[in-house]
């Protein structure tokens, strides 16, 4: 049972329009998929099996409308079967994003997400060099280079 269900038109990669039935998510469910998702999704620090997770648990909140009849995308398959496309699928969880917070889909500076990148993004350069320093440092010195080393 979808709360406070509201269309939304999802344009696909050809600039093709989708009609999907959004949802509020419950509270509980909403907690788990909001604490998951920024930073699974981060690139290069994310992890791709806990965001797929929270994507298959939202997307059981969205629907198709066929012969009047709401169908949940509780399933990969179904979500394969409704959805035309990556980039589709992508927007269509923003939606979702958008609709059940009040800080991710805003943007400007008081939103979280762009707060939250930005936090990531700033600490970055620090972690690289970090781990290049450890990665020079746990070398062995005095060994022959191997075969993919490059020329010094």
């Amino acid at each position: 049972m979808l709360i406070k269900p509201k269309e939304v038109a999802i344009k696909d990669v050809d600039g093709i329009e989708k009609m999907f039935v959004i949802s509020r998510l419950p509270a509980v469910t909403g907690r788990e998929i909001l604490a998951k998702y920024p930073l699974s999704n981060a690139p290069k620090i994310g992890d791709y099996e806990v965001s797929k997770e929270a994507m298959l648990k939202m997307m059981a909140y969205v629907c198709v409308t066929i012969d009047g009849e709401e169908i949940p995308l509780k399933t990969s398959t179904l979500i394969d079967n409704h959805v035309p496309d990556g980039e589709s699928l992508i927007r269509l969880e923003l939606e979702m994003l958008k609709y059940n917070t009040s800080f991710f889909g805003t943007g400007g500076n008081s939103g979280f997400l762009p707060f939250l990148i930005s936090k990531v993004g700033s600490s970055l350069p620090s972690v690289i060099k970090t781990l290049m320093a450890s990665l020079q440092s746990s070398s062995a010195k005095g060994s022959p280079p191997s075969p993919n080393s490059k020329p010094q």
